[in-house]
């Protein structure tokens, strides 16, 4: 009934039949007598039974409490890297739609930035083909921030993918990405929706996500840090932190 208020009329309609029914569901359960399911209960004596002899341990927990997961991730310098040369596929992509759609390699840049203009002045067809200083600053401030906010999204998340990481982090995350924006957009700025290419939209997530994927999984791993010791991350050499030194060894 609520999502009604923000696009039709026809689904407050639909929500308020809906909640009729499930109250009159709800109702005829306690009116005019109320249902009993009587349930006997049983008790069963549960042994748990083992053939092994000795408990197996994870290998990898032998030496710690607790095992962290993953072990190794990518730097951060990867997925900074990644984002700024997915951004560079992305654009691409972007400027090939304007050109075809529009004959106009500005008009997804001004597209871009238009999330900040007023509709009526940012979204003429004039405005939207013409270059814009302003316009012009604002998309690629935009773009380059987003583009390696999500390059270290996919460095942190890349080594948590077990297997093919490009398919999950390359093809099936833009798809949700793209779909999440595309129910987005169309509730809060129906006229800006209305402009976008939805199919070259997701063509452009797309080679984001596969060319990030790439130049990430391209840098070699790094261990984890967040199962050593404070102490150790810092620096500091204290007794049962470090390992002694042999007379005359200098620091590690």
């Amino acid at each position: 009934m609520f999502a009604g208020l923000l696009t039709n009329v026809s689904i407050s309609l639909l929500g308020a039949v809906l909640a009729f029914c499930g109250s009159v569901g709800w109702l005829r359960e306690i009116l005019p007598h109320e249902h009993e399911i009587p349930v006997i209960p049983e008790r069963e004596d549960d042994v748990v039974t083992t053939s092994r002899r000795i408990v197996e341990r994870v290998p990898l927990a032998e030496a710690q409490e607790r095992a962290w997961l993953p072990l190794e991730t990518y730097p951060v310098s990867a997925g900074l890297k990644g984002g700024i040369v997915g951004s560079a596929a992305m654009a691409l992509i972007a400027c090939v739609f304007g050109v075809l759609h529009a004959g106009s390699i500005w008009y997804p840049i001004n597209l871009l930035a238009a999330v900040l203009y007023s509709q009526s002045q940012s979204l003429s067809a004039g405005h939207l083909n013409a270059f814009h200083a302003n316009s012009f600053l604002i998309a690629t401030f935009l773009h380059l921030v987003s583009s390696c906010l999500v390059g270290l999204l996919y460095g942190a998340m890349l080594p948590m993918l077990p297997r093919r990481p490009i398919l999950l982090g390359g093809l099936i995350a833009p798809l949700l990405w793209s779909g999440l924006l595309w129910a987005v957009m169309g509730l809060l700025n129906p006229l800006l929706s209305s402009h976008i290419d939805w199919l070259w939209f997701v063509a452009s997530q797309v080679a984001f996500g596969v060319t990030a994927g790439v130049v990430v999984l391209r840098h070699s791993r790094v261990p984890t840090r967040e199962n050593v010791p404070f102490a150790i991350r810092a620096g500091i050499e204290a007794p049962g932190i470090v390992a002694p030194r042999e007379r005359g060894e200098g620091p590690r």
